[in-house]
């Protein structure tokens, strides 16, 4: 049954755009238990981590161009031939057939049998020192090159062996080099540790000592554990009563980059699903939080009442184009307001000490843990999204008081949603300084940290 809910997820329009979210409800729907969670969750999460390894796979042995829906069958099935230790061919290979032969008929699923015994009868353990052979991140290999050649196409080889688009890596490449780039992509095919910050006074000793499994991270506030071990933390008491609360250090020393202090007034721009405005809360900082849509809203509530922070928090809808605040979300049905009405005019926001922008983006600096990210940005995608970019971060600079902050922070690598932008806003605004600015890689070399990468800049505008 999980492996028919993973191809339900990934055939779905939400398993295209955010299919590790689409887990835990599927999962309950089905009422999986904790096995079947775990097992459902890594089956979607290793074929999105490893989909183009196994597109290369299935383009070596199928016969012929398989379907979609044929395709992410066998995705699954070869996901847990190269990547699952303790499932048995026999079970891989009967499971899949069992399930193309449900949804797709017997002629199909005589297609998938040949498909996955062949792909079966030529791994062998070990690495043969073959880049075209080896399976990265695993003691296996094929008996013939699968992938591309590296020495005459490093890209498609990257593509294949790495699963890391080629257009990615081209420019990783270009700016950090073969072999920095080619580490910042192996770091992407497992699922890093989970990221969990102390809450408030909370030390950090206490939840390494209540947390099972947790060992400490570079930043002072932060543990790291096992992703497994999600669940669990997650169904802690210290999560439970705020304690505890899940956040990666690129994103926590963004949030701390403000500086917000005691009595300020602080505006966060893109605040679900609250990580951050519950650092700014946590200094003292009175927060607008801002949501573009219900279900934002309702996270952010969420968190501001588990980490008790609800009375330094006030929620505000806000548009998701235009970037400006809306009087209340409109029902589901109901047509679009006019942007330029007065009743979404930034003034009904005010002035503020601080700013922070935490902005939609690639995501290349998470991709281990957003892996599906790498495959949904195109250029048109990325061009629309530094168009939504360019409205945020004006929108943000028309909300900071005379000699206030505004830091715009990312989880993307690329220069062009981070140095790039912010030296544009920089030339087109008089006065207006940088202060401070940071880029931040993932760690690549299973150190304390961070899994997680990023940029932010704090900018500050003239008094006068």
């Amino acid at each position: 049954m999980p492996r028919m809910a993973a191809w339900e997820i990934l055939r779905s329009d939400e398993g295209r755009t955010t299919p590790l979210r689409a887990v835990a409800r599927v999962a309950a729907e089905h009422g999986f238990d904790a096995r079947d969670r775990g097992l459902l969750r890594r089956l979607v999460g290793t074929e999105v981590r490893r989909r183009g390894t196994l597109r290369a796979v299935v383009r070596h042995y199928a016969r012929g161009k398989p379907t979609p829906e044929m395709t992410t069958h066998l995705h699954i099935g070869c996901a847990q031939a190269l990547f699952f230790d303790r499932i048995p061919p026999h079970a891989i290979v009967s499971e899949t057939v069992a399930n193309v032969h449900a949804t797709l008929g017997p002629s199909k699923a005589r297609y998938a049998n040949a498909v996955l015994r062949a792909v079966l009868r030529n791994l062998e353990p070990g690495h043969v020192g073959d880049p075209r052979r080896d399976v990265p991140g695993r003691e296996l290999h094929f008996r013939e090159p699968v992938f591309r050649d590296p020495d005459e196409h490093p890209l498609l080889w990257a593509e294949d062996a790495l699963s890391m688009p080629s257009a990615l890596m081209k420019a990783w490449r270009k700016r950090h080099g073969p072999e920095r780039a080619e580490a910042l992509a192996r770091a992407c095919l497992a699922e890093p540790p989970l990221s969990v910050r102390a809450v408030g006074e909370t030390p950090r000793d206490a939840l390494l000592a209540e947390l099972e499994g947790a060992r400490a991270s570079g930043h002072p506030r932060l543990v790291l554990l096992d992703p497994d071990r999600t669940e669990a933390v997650i169904a802690s008491p210290a999560f439970r009563e705020g304690r505890a609360t899940v956040q990666g250090e690129a994103a926590l020393r963004a949030a701390e980059l403000l500086e917000a202090r005691s009595g300020e007034r602080v505006l966060d721009l893109c605040a679900s699903p609250g990580g951050k405005t519950a650092v700014l809360a946590e200094a003292g900082a009175t927060v607008t939080a801002c949501a573009i849509g219900p279900r934002e809203a309702e996270r952010l509530e969420e968190t501001a009442a588990r980490l008790h922070l609800g009375e330094r928090v006030r929620i505000v809808p806000i548009d998701s184009e235009t970037a400006r605040p809306l009087p209340a979300f409109p029902a589901p049905d109901a047509p679009r307001e006019d942007p330029t009405a007065s009743a979404t005019e930034p003034a009904d926001l005010g002035l503020f000490d601080g700013v922070l922008v935490d902005a939609p983006c690639s995501n290349t600096g998470v991709l281990a843990q957003r892996p599906e990210a790498r495959w949904r940005h195109g250029p048109a995608t990325r061009a629309s999204l530094r168009e939504l970019q360019v409205r945020l971060l004006d929108q943000a600079a028309e909300h900071v008081r005379p000699g206030g902050r505004l830091v715009w922070s990312t989880c993307s690598l690329e220069p062009a949603e981070n140095g790039q932008l912010v030296r544009r806003f920089l030339d087109s605004h008089p006065g207006w300084g940088m202060e401070v600015e940071r880029e931040v890689l993932p760690e690549v070399e299973g150190g304390a940290g961070p899994v997680d990468g990023g940029y932010a800049a704090r900018l500050r505008r003239p008094s006068g």
